[in-house]
């Protein structure tokens, strides 16, 4: 049993009650909203180990849950899971650009669901290497305080997006596929990797002073992502 605590934030009861008992058939333990403010209400509250966000939610929808999740201190760093019926990706990549960590669509199977969800929660709780600084230009990892530093400010990152990044610069140089980056990043083979593309694109609006044209982030065409800085010709 893993006592870990999921918020589910779903209107559809029937749907709610379904997955909270698949839930708790898995060792975790359940809290249920049915709505965005008590969403946001319970997630300070409760402070769950995850939170399953329906995207279409009566009073708030679920990019503005969201949103205000990822804005306060108390709850920035909680893995949320969204759900979505909607099939327009730019509905999904919407909710990824505000920082949810995955997306199940519905209908969905209760044993892929667990699946996603022990996932994200394992890479939640795995501990950081310890074992040196690593730098890259102006890029800089601290492995013992579990922080970044550019041009020495400390860089404010999600903690999908210090495992993105703390992956390719301790690869730096070596291209790594969009497959090889889900699965040690997010935790599993054969996903979606517009989750990758997307998280990517955020990094680098933290990292590169131009996203268009990146130094230090790079998109290799049919292959993945490599790491390494480019001074560019105004250096």
């Amino acid at each position: 049993m893993t006592g870990q605590r999921i918020l589910i934030v779903e209107d559809e009861e029937a749907l709610g009650d379904l997955v909270a008992e698949g839930l708790r058939r898995h060792g975790f333990s359940v809290e249920r909203a049915s709505d965005g403010d008590t969403a946001l209400d319970m997630a300070e509250t409760v402070l769950p180990d995850l939170i399953l966000l329906d995207l279409m939610l009566p009073k708030m929808d679920g990019w503005e849950v969201c949103r205000r999740l990822r804005s306060a201190p108390a709850t920035r760093d909680i893995p949320v899971l969204m759900l979505t019926a909607r099939r327009d990706e730019k509905d999904v990549v919407a909710g990824l650009e505000l920082g949810a960590d995955d997306y199940v669509r519905k209908p969905f199977s209760m044993s892929e669901l667990a699946a996603r969800v022990k996932a994200i929660l394992r890479r939640a709780s795995r501990k950081i290497s310890t074992e040196a600084v690593i730098a890259e230009g102006p890029l800089t990892l601290d492995a013992t305080a579990q922080m970044f530093y550019l041009d020495q400010g400390v860089l404010d990152l999600s903690p999908t997006e210090y495992r993105l990044l703390e992956t390719l610069i301790r690869r730096k140089g070596q291209v790594i596929s969009r497959e090889e980056l889900l699965a040690k990043v997010w935790g599993y083979y054969g996903g979606d990797t517009r989750t990758v593309d997307v998280h990517v694109s955020r990094l680098r609006k933290k990292v590169d002073p131009d996203p268009e044209h990146p130094r230090l982030v790079h998109t290799v065409r049919g292959r993945g992502y490599r790491l390494r800085w480019e001074q560019g010709d105004d250096a």
